[in-house]
């Protein structure tokens, strides 16, 4: 990362003149004008590390010292609502042998197995969130591997990353396991146990298993009793029998859940027939849950062949017809480099600019440049993230490009970190600073 091409007062206020800010980033506002994408040039005015003012470009005198951005998009500090970095970077000592998902499964557990202990999974976290905070990321939930003996390990770790890193990244962790595992209601006690005392999410992977709804039911009462939050991998796959999206939306509305649920991937909605979309659709609704698209994970998992045939279709769920319905939606980054998926840098930007291509977040731009800012910190439960407003936190990344097509065609590595109102000069750590751990 480049250092940034602005230059802000160590002291007093000051006005960010000639922005472009988002309708879809900006609340408490009146009287922007705003483009047929959704943006409007403003001036906006920062004091004590907030926000004090936004209007349109040239409507008062400036706050200060005025920094002329010469038109570039300003988006909020990122917030990646599903990652996995106990999981990252592991790619060099364990790649997919075939990009599947099984081959993914197998690559991962032999690894945790064989290599996961508390230093390793201690400095790659340290690693993944240098990259998210190096690219304008905020707020991050990761999911925790959580079958046995990895809960003992890595809990402990994510506590005491989660202590290093407040003030820069505000962490939230959700622990994974298979949901049949919850037969074991003693093991499962154990873990929600664990999770509760830090302050974690209760979550898992469902599965078309014959007692899905029963274990729904012991995570829903367990969530219930010890006030947690849920958090759902849910019908990663392209087999239109596989609907746990339907049956955890059935039993929020059947436990009447006040919590927060988060569902990701969903991914075989979009091949299931319009009736059962609807149905569906109308539960999740009805329910409140968010969902988040994994998109790059998931059009690297889904539908790959192994008879040399290109794949079929895009691997990402619904989610124009769930945001038409009033759903928080979301997308994020989940996986980076680890046989899941083999690319990524928790770089939220690339996020959001493969998930305009894939699932067309353009024609109209509408308001889905909240996915990867307010919507995700709505599902996280974060009223300090996402949103652009008077009186809020001065955190914003600033790109130099001017429009949607500027900013999503290059990828915008001199871009401009400000939190609480002053320049992070933030750089991505070099690959080399693992090649310790994955020596063989």
């Amino acid at each position: 990362m480049t250092k940034p091409s602005i230059t802000l007062p160590e002291t007093g206020a000051f006005t960010l003149a000639n922005l472009r800010l988002h309708r879809a980033h900006v609340a408490g506002v009146e009287g922007l004008t705003f483009d047929s994408d959704g943006f409007a040039l403003a001036d906006l005015d920062i004091a004590g590390g907030k926000i004090t003012a936004m209007r349109q470009i040239g409507a008062a005198s400036p706050a200060g010292s005025a920094i002329d951005c010469l038109g570039g998009i300003a988006f909020p500090a990122f917030v990646d609502c599903h990652t996995h970095i106990d999981k990252g970077h592991i790619w060099p000592r364990s790649p997919n042998p075939d990009g599947s998902f099984p081959g993914a499964l197998d690559a991962v557990g032999a690894d945790r197995r064989a290599n996961w202990s508390a230093d390793d999974v201690e400095r790659r976290m340290e690693f993944s969130l240098a990259c998210a905070y190096a690219h304008g990321t905020k707020a991050l939930r990761t999911h925790l591997d959580s079958v046995t003996p990895q809960e003992d390990i890595s809990w402990p770790v994510f506590a005491a990353v989660r202590e290093r890193w407040k003030g820069r990244i505000e962490l939230q962790a959700a622990c994974l396991f298979g949901v049949d595992e919850a037969r074991n209601e003693q093991w499962f006690n154990r873990l929600a146990g664990i999770v509760a005392a830090h302050q974690g999410v209760l979550g898992a992977v469902t599965y078309m298993v014959p007692d899905l709804d029963q274990l729904l039911d012991r995570m829903f009462a367990k969530a219930m009793d010890l006030g947690l939050d849920l958090d759902f991998h849910a019908d990663e796959t392209d087999d239109v029998n596989a609907v746990s999206l339907d049956r955890i939306a059935g039993a929020a509305l059947r436990h009447r859940f006040e919590g927060r649920i988060l569902v990701g991937h969903c991914c075989s909605l979009a091949r299931q027939p319009d009736d059962a979309v609807k149905s569906t659709l109308d539960k999740v609704a009805r329910a409140g849950l968010s969902v988040v698209s994994l998109p790059m994970c998931n059009m690297y998992l889904q539908d790959r062949r192994s008879d040399a045939t290109t794949p079929r279709w895009r691997g990402v769920t619904l989610l124009h017809e769930m945001a038409a319905r009033g759903i928080n939606v979301a997308v994020a980054s989940d996986n980076t480099r680890d046989p899941f998926y083999a690319y990524g840098d928790l770089d939220v930007l690339e996020v959001y600019r493969e998930a305009t291509r894939i699932l067309h977040f353009d024609h109209p731009v509408g308001l889905w440049p909240a996915t990867v800012a307010a919507n995700p910190a709505r599902a996280m439960g974060l009223a300090d993230a996402g949103t652009l407003a008077p009186g809020a936190g001065a955190d914003l990344v600033l790109f130099r490009g001017r429009s949607l097509t500027e900013l999503l065609s290059r990828p915008e590595s001199r871009r401009t970190l400000i939190r609480e109102g002053k320049l992070i000069d933030a750089t991505v750590p070099d690959y080399q600073d693992l090649d310790d751990l994955m020596e063989p």
